[in-house]
């Protein structure tokens, strides 16, 4: 039995320690925010937090979430700050398609915690394990940038 903390609720499963996060959020939790894109960890469109720090779900077993905090775009999506970050995404123009957002907007929550007025440059070394294909990213730099200039305080 693998106890641990999902979106803020105590849950535990009874599923192989080997199993991949992603597979366990999706298919036990009905959770659909993280996607599977590469597989290998290179994408981030499967991103969450796990004790607040980014990983990729798609090559992470569900053994080393034991007694841990895992953050999906679920969870986060409840909080003021995610407020702060879609709202920014939305008048910056920062997601088009969709695909990229979840992990963007959680890859964008992990840097902004760690360090709530960075550059243009430390922006996009946060994201820089997120892959968009349809921005350009110089629209998700800006929309990052003015959360953290509207969200002050918040981080």
């Amino acid at each position: 039995m693998i106890k641990f903390k999902l979106n803020g609720k105590d849950v535990e499963v009874n599923l192989d320690p080997s199993s991949r996060l992603l597979d366990v959020l999706r298919n036990h939790f009905n959770l659909t925010g993280p996607k599977e894109g590469c597989g290998e960890g290179e994408c981030g469109a499967c991103a969450v937090l796990v004790d607040g720090r980014i990983i990729h779900s798609c090559c992470f077993p569900l053994a080393n979430v034991a007694d841990k905090e895992v953050t999906t775009i679920e969870g986060f999506s409840e909080t003021k700050r995610y407020q702060a970050l879609a709202d920014a995404m939305l008048e910056e123009g920062g997601s088009q398609c969709g695909i990229c957002t979840p992990g963007m907007m959680i890859a964008a929550e992990s840097l902004l915690t760690q360090n709530p007025k960075p550059t243009d440059e430390e922006i996009r070394i946060g994201i820089s394990g997120n892959l968009c294909r349809c921005t350009g990213y110089n629209m998700i730099v800006k929309a990052i940038q003015k959360a953290s200039k509207k969200g002050d305080g918040l981080w």
